[in-house]
């Protein structure tokens, strides 16, 4: 057995989305990381061991950007196909290629050292090489779901449904309980151009008919709403969803065969001509551990909006509660959808351990009580918590200042540079119009999102920053439209970022939005009018373009688009030493 030693600024442990954009936010800013992940792919409940979409806020100009939408018009960009193998090999690119981010895959954190109110370092066993791993870092990211770190180093943790009492909540039970939300397995199933047979196992349920499954469960000929992808396949709510979940996982799998013996052969449904393509062997889990943070989030944050002073990130999910009994719930639809507003905002202080100075977590071990994790478990939400993390951590390893003093402003205006919008807080961007006069001033508005912030362009047409005087260019930042509001997938009003459970023929709407533009010149004159052009190919919403040049003025010209017959930009800003 081999022992290795790590030394870093930030271990983040788990690679779910969460732990992904943690990670790489840190990283991008200087910041040395080791990131331990128990899998062979990144992603969690996102990935291709467990297909769930990815879900965030609804409602109009609300989706998630950042890193998150960076990754997902990448994906788009490769995977037309929307295979998720490719999907995994993009997660596993962006991890590995990043030079400050040192990934420990297959290692599962087994034990953490502690000193008074510090984490000293953690161990993970790494199977595939039959080595220890032992991480000392300056702070620790808990970004696992089910929370590892807390019983690990003994930070107060809750599981389980308060009392209406507690908090003055009106969705919990009155007396409060051990009950989660279930975890699920579900499958894929693609159409095909002939009759495919299907013969369940033996072990696996039979629903012979249509009243054998609860609710009315059914899909309609292959064009039941991509998303529900099976999520009511759902048990553990009222078990141990840690300790027992490879016993729940024998009945998950024993009901999703069962179900789709029941569509091949137990009635018409349509779907003589279609197959099983993959089936989770690795359920998804919604909830286990919450931390308890400076903070915790209740019902009543949700429904007043989050207005904290140190909000980072949001949510937007309604307060969707599944009955703990999951499948074998019989009262009706095995979920109720208690109202929230979208967004809400999320503090840095419900991403922070109330018992150690240099423990952060994110992701659905939020500090958080049962209702209002409800609303912010979802995966898009997560993964801004986790870029938010990373990016604190990245200022107070920088600013070398503790986690009581951060300058909470200062990460704000950095995740939103980053392309990483927040509710009720506005983007600072005053220097620019200070040294430069701008022929379409719409395009540093700082509010990017929303066509009202558009600056829509034909043909021949630019955008021009002149300068009052020769002027040093650090880069070009670009936010392009991306299409915030494009709906792939959508069902009770909420749209899904990324890829489907259900295969027709002739599927192809999983592409890159005709909105972004595709082709670009940058046009740069300097002092002595000497004249530098660069040409640009584009797939995403963020770009910053180096520059590092004096100049005396700079011209944006867009030059093709992915089908939109408009040019279509948010913000066009030098970014000035």
């Amino acid at each position: 057995m081999r022992n290795l030693r790590h030394d870093a600024d930030l271990c983040v442990v788990g690679g779910g989305m969460a732990g992904v954009l943690c990670a790489i936010a840190a990283a991008r800013k200087g910041v040395r990381v080791v990131l331990m992940h128990d899998r062979p792919v990144f992603g969690g409940n996102a990935s291709g061991e467990i297909r769930v979409p990815i879900g965030g806020a609804y409602g109009k100009n609300n989706r998630e950007t950042g890193i998150l939408e960076e990754i997902c018009l990448e994906n788009f960009y490769r995977n037309p196909t929307s295979n998720y193998h490719v999907w995994d090999s993009i997660l596993f690119e962006k991890v590995y290629t990043e030079p400050n981010v040192t990934p420990l895959m297959n290692c599962s954190c087994l034990k953490a050292k502690t000193n008074e109110n510090s984490i000293v370092s953690v161990t993970g066993w790494q199977l595939t090489t039959e080595t220890y791993h032992t991480v000392y870092a300056k702070y620790y990211a808990d970004c696992s779901g089910d929370g590892i770190l807390a019983p690990l180093t003994g930070a107060e943790f809750r599981m389980g449904r308060e009392a209406k009492s507690e908090y003055n909540e009106t969705i919990p039970p009155d007396v409060a309980d051990s009950c989660t939300m279930g975890m699920s397995c579900t499958f894929q199933i693609r159409e095909t151009d002939s009759p495919k047979p299907f013969i369940a196992p033996k072990w696996a349920h039979t629903y012979a008919s249509d009243d054998d499954l609860p609710d009315c469960r059914h899909f309609c000929n292959g064009r039941y709403s991509l998303a529900e992808h099976l999520w009511w396949i759902e048990l553990g709510g009222d078990a141990d969803c840690i300790h027992d979940t490879e016993q729940l996982k024998f009945e998950l799998l024993k009901i999703a065969f069962g179900v789709w013996d029941h569509f091949k052969n137990h009635g018409d449904h349509g779907y003589e001509n279609w197959e099983m393509d993959w089936i989770e062997f690795l359920p998804g889990k919604r909830e286990s551990r919450r931390y308890v943070g400076d903070h915790v989030l209740t019902q009543h944050d949700v429904e007043a909006g989050g207005r904290f002073h140190d909000v980072v990130a949001y949510a937007g999910w309604s307060m969707d509660d599944h009955f703990p009994q999951g499948f074998y719930y019989r009262g009706g639809h095995p979920t109720i959808h208690h109202p929230s507003p979208s967004p809400w905002g999320i503090p840095l202080r419900s991403l922070h351990s109330k018992d150690f100075e240099n423990l952060f977590f994110a992701g659905r071990n939020v500090s958080a009580t049962h209702a209002a994790f409800s609303s912010c478990r979802v995966i898009a939400t997560c993964a801004m918590m986790g870029q938010a993390v990373g990016t604190a951590v990245a200022q107070m390893v920088n600013q070398n200042k503790p986690y009581r003093e951060i300058d909470v402003a200062k990460l704000q205006q950095t995740l939103l540079f980053d392309d990483c919008y927040l509710p009720y807080v506005a983007r600072d961007n005053k220097s620019v119009l200070e040294n430069a006069e701008v022929n379409h001033a719409i395009v540093c508005n700082a509010r990017e999102r929303g066509d009202e912030n558009l600056w829509i362009g034909k043909d021949g047409d630019f955008v021009k920053y002149r300068f009052r005087k020769p002027q040093f260019v650090k880069a070009l930042r670009l936010v392009f439209d991306s299409d915030l509001n494009r709906h792939f997938v959508e069902w009770l009003n909420r749209s899904f970022q990324q890829m489907p459970h259900i295969y027709p023929l002739g599927e192809d709407r999983f592409r890159l939005p005709e909105t972004l533009i595709r082709e670009y010149q940058i046009e740069m004159t300097d002092a002595d009018g000497n004249v530098t052009r660069e040409t640009h190919e584009n797939h995403l919403r963020f770009v910053t373009v180096d520059v590092n040049k004096t100049l005396t003025s700079i011209r944006f010209i867009p030059k093709s688009t992915w089908g939109c017959k408009d040019f279509r930009m948010f913000c066009v800003e030098p970014i000035l030493d």
